[in-house]
C-alpha cells in the first residue's frame, strides 16, 4: 500500500526559484558577504511578493522538493558507508537550527526535524506537512535554512561549494531532456 505522503503524489513546486534562494545564500556565505538578517529578509519578502500567492506555494513546494533531493542523496552516501543518514545529519542540522534564533524560532525546529526525517526516509516533506495544515509565516525562514543547510552540508562532505547547487541543476535538466 502507498502512502499519502508519496513523493510521486507531491507537486514539484518551482524548484529553479527555490534553488535559486539557497544558492544565492551560499554564495553569499562562501564570499564572505555579510548583509544583516533584516537586508536579507527583506529581499526575500520582496521576492515572496513578486511571485504572488500562487507562485509562493510553489516555491514552498519547490524548497520540499529541495529537500527530498537532498535527503535522498545524502542517504545514498551515508549507506554507502553503512551509516543511517537519519542518525548522522538530523541531530547535526537541529543542533545548528538552534544556534540560529534569529532565523529559526525554537517552536519550528520539530517541524523542520520532522520533515528531514520524512524526506529521509522517503516521504514527501511537503505532503507529510500539510496534513498538519497550512505553512505558517514562522516556518518561512526555517524551511529555507533548512534547505541551506542541507546544502552546505553536501558541499562539505563533497568538498566542493556548488555541488548541492550544481547536483540539482543537472537532475532539472536531466528531466527536461526526459
Amino acid at each position: 500500500m502507498s502512502s499519502p505522503c508519496d513523493p510521486q503524489r507531491a507537486p514539484a513546486g518551482d524548484v529553479g526559484a527555490a534553488l535559486m534562494m539557497i544558492d544565492s545564500r551560499l554564495k553569499a556565505i562562501y564570499d564572505g558577504r555579510s548583509g544583516t538578517d533584516a537586508e536579507q529578509q527583506a529581499l526575500t519578502d520582496q521576492f515572496a511578493v513578486s511571485l504572488g500567492p500562487r507562485g509562493v506555494d510553489d516555491l514552498l513546494d519547490g524548497a520540499c522538493t529541495l529537500i527530498y533531493m537532498f535527503m535522498q542523496w545524502l542517504r545514498m552516501a551515508y549507506e554507502d558507508h553503512d551509516k543511517d543518514v537519519i542518525e548522522y545529519v538530523v541531530p547535526n542540522l537541529v543542533a545548528t537550527m538552534r544556534m540560529m534564533p534569529k532565523s529559526v524560532r525554537p517552536e519550528a525546529i520539530p517541524t523542520m526535524a520532522g520533515l528531514l526525517v520524512a524526506a529521509g526516509t522517503g516521504l514527501s516533506p511537503s505532503l507529510w506537512r500539510k496534513q498538519y495544515g497550512d505553512w505558517t509565516m514562522d516556518e518561512m525562514n526555517p524551511l529555507e535554512a533548512t534547505a541551506f543547510l542541507l546544502a552546505e552540508h553536501i558541499n562539505r562532505l563533497t568538498d566542493d561549494r556548488d555541488f548541492a547547487t550544481r547536483m540539482i541543476t543537472e537532475a532539472l535538466t536531466r528531466a527536461d531532456e526526459g
